[in-house]
């Protein structure tokens, strides 16, 4: 099938085009954002769980985030590579990328499930688990089973981006959407009539991916613009290096916030033991508890920031194996002020209703001091939220426009010199508050480079551009 399919990526409004990728792009990773958060508001709500539930949740997290990077940089690499391939009329390219994509992630999902069974206890461990015995006990069923359906988990995250890039982002939406009202339908039900704790909860979440996983087998075998064909399924080593590039940055970006969340999990165990009031043994699970509560709306304003970016990737990209650097500025230019806005959105929210946010996580439920410590996280930690959507924003566009290694370094920076580095250095003189402190630092400081690199691409693209040819798309230069 010829690949003229997809020429109205250059030849529609570039805001239409936008809100036709963009929206279902977000509303798919809210929907699979939603898997954890809908289970970590049920738990909040079961009395017999509680804020223990809620810990336990909170570091087990970070562990199913590790999974995600590695789906996202397979599927939004290989969304970007199709999408240019496409662009650029190299659909063979395009075939045997998405066939490379779907072997890589059956074997890492593979070997990322035997790894967490076999090192469960130390892995829990080391992110914090052991702040008591009852957090670390439900955090240890809670994370036996989602790593039961560890594959299925990662082969829909995976599949989604590369479902987009094949021009059926409603599909992609629709796939992510049913297996999350799956999770909703049984979360209750296992959770409240079951009693059946952690373990009715992961197993509402491992059903619903299996629904999703599912769906996506089905479509892969039903494409539009690319045709799959059993050469398809090889591993194309030469091909996955190009993709893998351009998927980099999803995978930092994801990998390095499990690097920050074990850091500020570990410094809440440390810090919060010497608290006046979390160092009594009945409140020293509240601070872990709180911060992944706050961790959750954070990972819903970044879902829409990174659905926005993301799901311009195929108009980008096919735009770029085109030459047509006039469209790809302009969408970068109401990716931006998309980008701030959403992030503005959440700061009036975070700011003026932080106790009714927490009260949606059984905040009845608990002592004063979860409110209050919960109020102040809210308030300190996502105070500069329109700088941090604006920083993922450009990090995933550039990785669109195939600038891969100006894309990563950035995600680099951001997310370990300093949400890592600095997650471990504010405690030491600002105690538990410190780690609150962590975010906005780096955000601001992340920015500032930001500024510096949209500047340089909006020079870039104002340049005269011609179609690339398979030998430049190989070569792209970064800035």
């Amino acid at each position: 099938m010829e690949h003229k399919e997809n020429t109205f990526l250059e030849k529609e409004p570039v805001g239409k085009l936008m809100m036709k990728y963009a929206v279902p792009c977000i509303i798919s990773l809210l929907v699979a954002a939603l898997y954890n958060i809908v289970d970590q508001i049920f738990i909040a709500n079961a009395t017999y769980l509680g804020s223990y539930g809620n810990a336990a949740n909170t570091v087990v997290f970070p562990l199913t985030v590790v999974a995600l990077a590695i789906a996202v940089m397979i599927g939004d690499g290989a969304c970007a590579f199709v999408s240019i391939s496409l662009g650029a009329g190299k659909k063979e390219e395009a075939h045997k990328s998405i066939g490379s994509a779907v072997v890589l992630c059956a074997i890492l999902s593979l070997i990322m499930t035997a790894v967490y069974l076999i090192f469960a206890e130390g892995i829990l461990t080391a992110f914090g688990g052991r702040v008591n015995e009852e957090t670390f006990k439900q955090a240890r069923s809670y994370f036996f089973w989602i790593t039961v359906g560890m594959p299925f988990y990662m082969f829909g995250q995976a599949m989604n981006p590369i479902i987009r890039s094949d021009g059926s982002p409603r599909f992609a939406m629709v796939s992510t959407l049913a297996g999350a009202v799956v999770n909703i339908i049984l979360d209750p039900v296992f959770i409240f009539v079951f009693k059946w704790g952690m373990m009715g909860a992961a197993l509402a979440t491992i059903l619903g991916q299996i629904l999703t996983a599912i769906l996506a087998i089905w479509y892969l075998r039903h494409m539009k613009a690319v045709k799959l064909q059993k050469e398809s399924f090889g591993f194309h080593l030469k091909l996955a290096k190009q993709y893998l590039a351009l998927g980099m940055t999803s995978f930092l970006s994801q990998i390095s916030l499990v690097a920050a969340m074990m850091a500020i999990n570990n410094m809440i165990r440390k810090y919060g033991a010497l608290d006046a009031v979390f160092s009594n043994p009945e409140y020293a699970q509240i601070p872990m508890a709180v911060v992944g509560i706050v961790m959750k709306f954070f990972q819903i304003v970044i879902s829409i920031a990174v659905g926005m970016a993301a799901g311009c990737i195929p108009v980008v990209g096919y735009n770029v194996g085109a030459g047509r650097n006039d469209r790809v500025k302009a969408l970068f230019t109401r990716l931006l002020i998309g980008e701030f806005s959403v992030g503005a959105v959440a700061l009036i929210i975070v700011e003026f209703f932080p106790r009714q946010l927490i009260g949606i996580f059984g905040a009845a439920n608990e002592s004063r001091a979860y409110t209050d410590f919960a109020i102040k996280a809210f308030r300190t930690y996502l105070c500069l939220m329109p700088l941090a959507t604006v920083n993922k924003g450009t990090f995933i566009y550039l990785q669109s426009v195939g600038k891969a290694l100006a894309s990563t370094m950035i995600s680099m920076v951001r997310e370990v010199i300093f949400g890592v580095g600095f997650a471990l250095l504010l405690p030491l003189w600002f105690g538990l508050d410190g780690v609150l402190y962590s975010m906005p630092v780096s955000d601001l400081l992340t920015f500032v480079i930001a500024v510096f690199v949209i500047a340089a691409t909006y020079r870039q693209l104002s340049l005269p551009a011609v179609q690339n040819t398979s030998e430049e798309l190989k070569t792209i230069k970064i800035l």
